[in-house]
């Protein structure tokens, strides 16, 4: 294995094509602001590296991150990568992340929009996360521990588990398949529209007009605060704690809360069966 020891490239293309290599306090900076420092490369060892200039890693198969920074000026960072390990690293960059697969990230402080996009079987453990529109059209995802602020999250994903995190978020799982959120904090406006099978267990929920135009979702012990409007033209089975502040015309299924303050069922209603216990 070659190793390169605190070094400062700037070039184009500085180490294009290298193999078998670590690469050790490392700068990617300078007047010549070349891009592409480590594109079409394999099986590297990167540690407590700086990261300035755009396109990094593009077309990485097997790497090892540690301990990096890629700044707000490291645009793009990883794209089309395989098999990436990335830990207690730095990703502040526009657009970190895109159409890789088998990504793990652990640690990572994320401050990037447009994170994560058109990814596949990623694993994400104890990292926080600031974007506008994270994680578009990814599939095959396992999340734990994710601390959140987004907007318009997690749109058109499939295959995704996300567990003990916090998401706040406005928008998330619109047309999202096959995703299961336990023993998890969701706080934001319009949660899932038309979303299909979503499962969400002892979550609490906040925000106005949630889960409406679902199909087959399912509330197991959840909380839902300041949640008016709910689940209209949703096929639904919800046992839920707390009061709804208002179910709108659900469309089949069950639904059941310690209190719902106003059932508005019109014209347009289904044959969902709506149960308020403390009415009981």
């Amino acid at each position: 294995m070659r190793i390169y020891t605190n070094e400062t490239h700037d070039e184009e293309r500085a180490f294009y094509g290298i193999k078998n290599a670590k690469l050790r306090g490392c700068v990617f900076a300078g007047k010549a602001d070349g891009e592409s420092a480590l594109k079409e490369t394999s099986d590297l060892e990167i540690e407590n590296c700086d990261f300035f200039l755009r396109y990094p890693l593009w077309h990485t198969d097997r790497a090892v991150i540690t301990g990096c920074t890629m700044t707000d000026t490291c645009r793009a960072a990883l794209w089309y990568d395989t098999d990436i390990k990335i830990e207690c690293s730095q990703l502040n960059g526009i657009k970190a992340l895109r159409e890789s697969r088998n990504i793990e990230l652990c640690g990572c402080e994320i401050n990037s929009p447009e994170f994560g996009w058109f990814c596949r079987d990623m694993k994400i453990t104890d990292c926080s996360l600031v974007s506008q529109y994270p994680f578009l059209q990814c599939s095959n995802v396992e999340i734990n521990g994710l601390r959140m602020t987004g907007k318009y999250s997690f749109q058109y994903v499939e295959n995704m588990t996300i567990k003990n995190s916090e998401l706040n978020t406005k928008d998330a799982f619109w047309h999202s398949r096959n995703v299961t959120v336990s023993d998890s904090v969701i706080n934001g406006e319009y949660l899932a529209w038309y979303s299909e099978n979503l499962h969400l267990i002892r979550c609490k929920i906040t925000g106005t007009q949630p889960l409406c135009y679902a199909k087959g979702l399912i509330l197991e012990d959840c909380e839902m605060t300041d949640c008016d409007l709910a689940f209209e033209k949703s096929d639904v089975c919800a046992k839920v704690s707390g009061q709804i502040l208002s179910v709108k015309n659900p469309l089949s299924g069950s639904i059941t809360a310690d209190g719902i303050g106003e059932i508005i069922l019109d014209e347009h209603g289904g044959s969902c069966i709506v149960n308020d216990l403390s009415r009981a």
